[in-house]
Formats: C-alpha cells, structure tokens, sequence
C-alpha cells in the first residue's frame, strides 16, 4: 500500500490520524471556552478529539489541538468573521494548502479565500461543526475512492 500511494502521489505517506484528546488537550478546552464565546460543539469536540491530521488528502486536511488553537488566540485575538467585524471566530485548522477554517459563535465554520489572516475575506463552508465534519468525511471518502479530495 505504502508503495501503492508513493507511486500514485510522488511522495511517500504522512501522517493520518484522528488523534484522541488527552488530560491537558481536554485542560486546553475549558481553558479555551472560559476565554472566548466557542460554540458548545466545539467545547465537545475537544473533550473528545485532541486533533485530526489528514496530511496526505489532497494538500491536506489538519482541525488543530485546542492548546493550539488557544495560543493562536492568546497571540493574534480572535479573527473577524463578518464585514461588519463584529462577529468574531476562532482558527481552527487549514487545508495545507494556506487557507484557514475558523469558527463562529453560533457554530458556524468557515474559510478563509487567501492565506492571510490580517484582513480575511471568509466563505461560510457549514452551518455547524458536524456539518463541517460530515464535509471532512466526504472529501476523505471521496480521496480514498478516486484520488480527488474535494473542495474544502
């Protein structure tokens, strides 16, 4: 398989893996949601999950730790969703390929359209977390199936 991938991609495999959440990535949640309104799906999905690192879909797919993700916050603040930038979200990961994905505060994900994050520009990708989840699962399934890993 590892040979399979190689020839097909031109590089060997990365790193794949939904990585469970430990004592201090669950400390890193709440330590989060005492900080900034996050949507209370988020608050669960880092009780659980510690991060998701998909390196090899596409130019890859990451939803990074909670500590990360809180530091991120401590360093640049919270991101401006709206035009209006009263809506602010939290980064939570990036596609690899330099585009960021940040969360709203009502659950809302979105992207970001260039890598920079002083001024993005942001199109909603879902409606809440499991949506934007549901999304990451069709692009893996999608990859798996036919080398193609979607538009995420």
């Amino acid at each position: 398989m590892t040979g399979e991938f190689e020839r097909r991609h031109g590089f060997p495999p990365g790193t794949n893996e939904v990585r469970l959440a430990s004592r201090d990535d669950q400390a890193a949640a709440r330590t989060l949601a005492q900080a900034i309104l996050i949507p209370a799906d988020l608050v669960t999905f880092y009780d659980c999950i510690g991060d998701v690192t998909w390196a090899d879909i596409g130019n890859g797919y990451f939803l990074d730790p909670a500590s990360d993700v809180l530091l991120r916050l401590q360093d640049y603040g919270a991101v401006n969703l709206g035009a209006d930038q009263k809506v602010h979200g939290l980064v939570i990961g990036s596609n690899g390929g330099g585009l960021s994905y940040a969360a709203g505060p009502d659950g809302s994900v979105h992207r970001t359209r260039t890598a920079s994050l002083d001024e993005p520009e942001l199109d909603k990708v879902a409606d809440d977390l499991r949506q934007f989840l549901e999304l990451l699962e069709r692009s893996l399934t999608r990859f798996v199936v036919d080398g193609e890993p979607g538009s995420l």
